[in-house]
């Protein structure tokens, strides 16, 4: 799976990719946008429970790695 190719479709913007972007912060990853980004998750096969997880790895393209890394 392509991290930041599923990103860019959820948060519709290619600058999910730029170095060090806070995702949150420059509103590209809002709630809705959390839920679509879970949602591709669990199609492939990852599933993340919401309740669970530092909400603070959301922001950037790396902490979401690490969600992935630890519940795949």
């Amino acid at each position: 799976m392509d991290l930041k190719k599923v990103l860019a479709e959820v948060c519709e913007s290619d600058r999910v990719s730029e170095p060090g972007i806070d995702l949150v912060e420059e509103g590209l990853l809002d709630s809705m946008g959390v839920i679509e980004l879970f949602s591709a998750l669990e199609d492939e096969g990852i599933e993340i429970p919401l309740s669970r997880i530092d909400k603070n790895l959301l922001h950037t393209v790396e902490g979401i790695e690490q969600l992935i890394e630890m519940y795949s």
